[in-house]
C-alpha cells in the first residue's frame, strides 16, 4: 500500500511539472521570468497579507461547524492546524493532504465518534468555501462579457451543477434514501465508518452551516482580491469583475489530486481564462505564479509549527 500511494505522488509530482514545464514552454519561460522579476512586491505583499487573514476567518469557520456537533476545541490549536494544512497544502501533491492533516493532529486518541465529527467538519469547511465561491461566479457571470459564450456557460453549468450536488449533500435524505440498499460499508444509513463520517456532515445544523457559509463569502471576496492583487502585480490591466468568474474556476483546480498545489494545472487554466479575455500569455502565467507563491510563503508558516512541534515531542523525555 505504501509502494503505491508513493508511485501515485510521485505520478502526480511528475503530471505537475510537466504540465508547468509544457506552459513555461508555450509561452516562454524568459518572458515569464521577465514578468516575474518586474512584479510590484508591495502589492504581492499585501496578497499575502490577505491571504493570512482568510486563514483565520477558515479557522472561526471551522470552529463553527465543530461546535454544531458539539465540540470545543480551542480556537488557537485549530488555528494552527489550519496553518499546518496549509503547509501541506502547498507542498504535497494533492489538494487535499491538509486536511487529512487537520484531521489527524485533531483526533490523537480521540474516540471514534469524534474522529468522524472530526472528518465530517473538514468536509463541510471545505465545501461550504466551494459553495460560496460557486454562488458569487454565477451572480456576476452576466455581467462578465470579456469572455466567449462558450466559456460562460461552461462556467454557469459547472456553478449551477456544483451548487445542486452541494445541497444534496448537505440536505442528507435523497442520499441516504439512494444508498440504503448498498452494501453496510458504502450505505451512508447505519452504523458503518461512511455513515458515521456522513451522519456528522449533515448533522452541524442550519445555524452552524449559515455561518460556515457566511465566513467563507467573507473568506471568497478575499480570495478574489488576492488574485486581483496579483494580476496588478505583474501588470494585467483587468478590472475586479473578471475575478469573480475567473477565481471559482482557478480555485477548484486546487482540488484536482493530479498537482502540487495547483501547480501546472492552474497555470494551464489561467492561461485559457486570460488569453480569451485578450491578456498577454506571459501575464497570464506570472499572475498565477504569483498565487502560488504567496500560498507557499503563507505555508511556510504552518511548516515551521510543525517542526517546531516535532522537535519538541523528540526532546521532551517521556514519562
Amino acid at each position: 500500500m505504501k509502494g503505491k500511494r508513493l508511485r501515485s505522488n510521485l505520478l502526480r509530482i511528475g503530471l505537475s511539472l510537466f504540465t508547468l514545464a509544457l506552459v513555461l514552454w508555450t509561452v516562454g519561460w524568459r518572458d515569464v521570468l521577465a514578468v516575474l522579476r518586474a512584479a510590484e512586491w508591495r502589492l504581492l505583499g499585501l496578497a499575502w497579507l490577505l491571504f493570512l487573514v482568510g486563514i483565520v476567518i477558515r479557522t472561526y469557520r471551522w470552529r463553527a461547524l465543530l461546535h454544531g456537533l458539539g465540540l470545543r476545541p480551542p480556537l488557537l490549536q485549530l488555528l494552527r492546524l489550519y496553518l499546518v494544512g496549509g503547509f501541506f497544502n502547498a507542498f504535497l501533491p494533492t489538494g487535499f493532504g491538509g486536511d487529512v492533516v487537520r484531521v489527524l493532529e485533531l483526533t490523537q486518541d480521540a474516540a471514534a465518534d469524534d474522529l468522524a465529527a472530526a472528518v465530517g467538519t473538514v468536509l463541510v469547511d471545505r465545501l461550504t468555501g466551494i459553495l460560496s465561491l460557486l454562488a458569487l461566479g454565477l451572480l456576476v457571470l452576466p455581467f462578465t462579457p470579456a469572455l466567449p459564450s462558450w466559456i460562460l456557460w461552461t462556467l454557469a453549468l459547472v456553478c449551477v451543477g456544483g451548487l445542486l450536488g452541494g445541497a444534496l449533500l448537505l440536505e442528507g435524505r435523497l442520499l441516504r434514501r439512494l444508498t440504503s440498499r448498498l452494501p453496510g460499508s458504502l450505505a451512508l444509513v447505519g452504523e458503518g465508518k461512511l455513515a458515521q463520517v456522513y451522519a456528522a456532515i449533515t448533522g452541524c445544523g442550519p445555524r452552524a452551516i449559515g455561518e460556515a457559509l457566511a465566513l467563507s463569502t467573507l473568506f471568497n471576496l478575499l480570495n478574489i482580491a488576492i488574485y486581483w492583487l496579483c494580476a496588478l502585480a505583474v501588470g494585467i490591466p483587468i478590472g475586479l469583475g473578471f475575478y469573480f468568474v475567473a477565481t471559482p474556476l482557478l480555485s477548484l483546480t486546487l482540488l484536482v489530486p493530479i498537482s502540487v498545489a495547483g501547480l501546472g494545472v492552474r497555470d494551464a487554466v489561467a492561461l485559457a481564462l486570460y488569453t480569451a479575455a485578450g491578456i498577454p500569455a506571459e501575464l497570464s502565467a506570472g499572475m498565477s505564479l504569483s498565487v502560488y507563491a504567496v500560498t507557499a510563503a503563507a505555508g511556510l508558516i504552518g511548516g515551521a509549527l510543525y517542526l517546531v512541534r516535532a522537535l519538541r515531542e523528540v526532546l521532551t523525555p517521556r514519562r
